[in-house]
């Protein structure tokens, strides 16, 4: 996964480089007229530097040059049509392609509908080629209409008394406790994957041969531990390491790891990969980096001193990647929603947990007498851990279903998924379902057994939350499945557990709370955030929370993550306080940006509480589990001065 992420930091960088040589590639202008109140006629006027030709249509799947529009109620009326034909030339990628060179023209005719913004923006999107190189590139356009309009523009930064010190001096304990909390909840997380990457087949029969190769190797005792402690160190470093990249484009915005972790197509694509995984893991197939790159760092260990044994720790990393991919990919996913702080702590967990046993079997070669051997308890733990990957593999998919409001996993749908994959793992433990190198006919041992019980004894547990109304026993795994508002049969999906009237929209809450007299309880949550599941069926189902939100809050839930476009009316560019312009084109973006510049935070769930006036009540606090805590917090917001 380390390795993944360094490819998509490639990628990024290589489509940067090309979209910033794109105006030395070709230029577009555009002219555009109104033919009546809602079609436009539009000219793009292209000019190829010398040397380059643009693509039309071709057999080989290259398609011509076209545009494309942010607005999706542009319609085009028509295929674009080209001022000159494309030439047939014989070519070095495409046999006989047909090309552009030159200037040329393009022409189109859109019908928008509904409402027009003052400004339609573009991209002439070509296929260009010189000589043996090939690009897609994107021309940016932007086009007045004549016919369009400012539209309503949400006033994002709230007044000074809503960003200032609080009414009631509480709230601070709250926030750096659970902050507290999450860090070593992320920690522990990490360290808990690297002790379940230590069982896999790719480690376990690691620690014996290179603890025995530093012992041979060191000429004293001491040399020993020396090199055990350097190569522990190491592995610790290298896993750490691997976040340094996170820093560095959290520096863009914000909310960028919220954006990056909830992004649908992100998630689809890690739903793909873990099925991959998975699929591996069951035995059907070996995964393993291209072989040249474990030789090379093979090589360099053999360099001797510091250097050679950081390599050593770099081979460990390239040749265990088939196995410890899906558990950091989980551990990626899982922590970015924190930051890059997040992450690098769920990576210091995860290289520590893997760097112990080698460093402590250094010092104390005489455990290694100890160590179950080696055998076929290895493969069972693999295709155990397959099945697992199989669970979250859902998982992801289902963050990308709740974000773009799919209905594709309802919460029922998720969880009878889940069922069938741990009877799966019941029918495998026990013997019943066979998977490659299994035999048929083997003696099962005691702990398969066991673990098999607790495999079927989940499967019940699951099934004794499936219906709604039983929707409360699955409080261990809140966060997990979708909410219990995403159901097949609720008829409002923006409603929570409480059953309380719930708003999803500022403005509306504002005119709630002047007109009752009651703070806003800001709960800024996510389709996508398992602690905000925690939180609303863990501490919200409570009695005491429950009535005194109901009583004293005019309750107010805005999802950061939430993919659904704002009506064309309602979309804007906002320049934040740092300066930077950004399109607030979803409730993601507008909902995500009101929090960061007002608050200060990009973290999911972070709740606020402010007065009719829009006066800030008390300190904002996150993820609270504590009920008695919560609930302290909640009576101080609530108190009038």
């Amino acid at each position: 996964m380390r390795n993944l992420f360094l490819t998509f930091i490639a990628l990024f960088l290589t489509v940067s480089q090309l979209q910033a040589q794109a105006d030395s590639i070709a230029k577009a202008t555009v002219q555009i007229s109104a033919k009546n109140d809602s079609t436009y006629a539009i000219q793009v006027k292209v000019q190829v530097q010398a040397g380059w030709k643009v693509y039309d249509a071709n057999a080989e799947g290259v398609e011509a040059p076209t545009l494309k529009y942010t607005l999706e109620t542009a319609v085009p009326v028509n295929k674009p049509s080209y001022s000159v034909t494309a030439q047939v030339q014989k070519d070095v990628l495409f046999t006989n392609a047909k090309s552009f060179s030159g200037a040329f023209d393009i022409k189109e005719e859109i019908v928008i509908h509904g409402f027009q913004p003052d400004s339609l923006k573009g991209v002439v999107v070509m296929s260009v080629g010189k000589e043996s190189s090939f690009y897609v590139i994107e021309l940016p356009i932007t086009m007045p209409l004549a016919n369009g309009q400012k539209g309503s523009q949400f006033n994002i930064l709230l007044p000074e008394s809503a960003r200032n010190t609080p009414e009631n001096a509480c709230g601070e304990s709250a926030t750096s406790t659970s902050a507290e909390s999450g860090a070593w909840g992320v920690f522990f997380l990490g360290f808990l994957g690297g002790l379940i990457a230590l069982v896999t087949p790719c480690v376990f029969p690691m620690i014996p041969v290179t603890v025995s190769f530093f012992t041979k190797r060191s000429k004293t005792r001491k040399q020993g531990i020396q090199n055990g402690l350097i190569y522990g160190l190491s592995i610790f470093l290298i896993y750490v390491l691997a976040s340094v990249p996170f820093h560095i484009v959290g520096n863009v915005q914000p909310e960028i790891f919220n954006s990056i972790s909830t992004n649908a197509w992100l998630n689809i694509a890690f739903f793909a990969i873990f099925i991959f995984f998975s699929i591996s893991f069951f035995g059907y197939f070996e995964i393993s980096l291209p072989s040249g790159i474990a030789n090379k760092a093979d090589a360099k260990s053999g360099l001797g001193s510091l250097g050679g044994i950081f390599f050593m720790a770099i081979t460990l990393a390239i040749v265990s990647f088939s196995c410890t991919g899906p558990i950091l990919g989980t551990l990626l996913v899982g922590s970015l929603q924190g930051g890059a702080w997040a992450l690098t702590q769920g990576m210091a967990g995860f290289g520590l947990a893997l760097a112990l046993p080698f460093t402590l079997f250094a010092i104390f070669p005489q455990w290694l007498q100890s160590l179950p051997k080696s055998g076929g308890w290895l493969d069972t733990v693999k295709k155990v851990l397959a099945f697992v990957e199989l669970a979250l593999a859902f998982k992801f998919l289902s963050n990308a279903d709740l974000v773009q409001h799919w209905g594709l996993l309802k919460r029922e749908v998720f969880i009878g998924i889940w069922i069938l994959i741990s009877l799966g793992l019941t029918a495998y433990l026990f013997g019943f379902l066979l998977l490659p190198h299994d035999v048929k006919g083997q003696k099962i041992a005691l702990g398969r057994k066991l673990l098999g019980g607790l495999s079927l004894g989940f499967a019940l547990y699951l099934g004794a939350g499936l219906m709604p109304q039983n929707a409360n026993n699955l409080k261990l795994l809140s966060g997990f499945p979708p909410p219990t508002h995403y159901s097949l049969f609720a008829t409002d999906s923006a409603s929570h557990g409480l059953k309380a009237d719930v708003v999803n929209d500022y403005t509306k809450a504002l005119a709630m709370a002047k007109a009752q007299q009651k703070p806003i309880l800001i709960d800024f949550t996510g389709w996508a955030c398992v602690n905000c599941r925690k939180m609303e069926e863990q501490v919200w189902t409570d009695p005491a929370v429950k009535n005194f939100i109901q009583e004293n809050f005019i309750l107010l839930s805005l999802y950061v993550d939430d993919r659904a476009n704002l009506p064309v009316a309602e979309r804007f560019v906002y320049t934040t306080q740092g300066g930077q312009q950004k399109q607030i084109n979803t409730f993601a973006d507008l909902w995500a940006t009101f929090e960061t510049e007002n608050f200060n935070q990009s973290s999911q769930p972070l709740y606020v509480v402010l007065s009719p006036d829009q006066v800030l009540q008390s300190n904002p606090v996150g993820y609270t589990p504590d009920i008695q805590q919560y609930l302290e917090w909640l009576k101080c917001s609530a108190k009038k001065k």
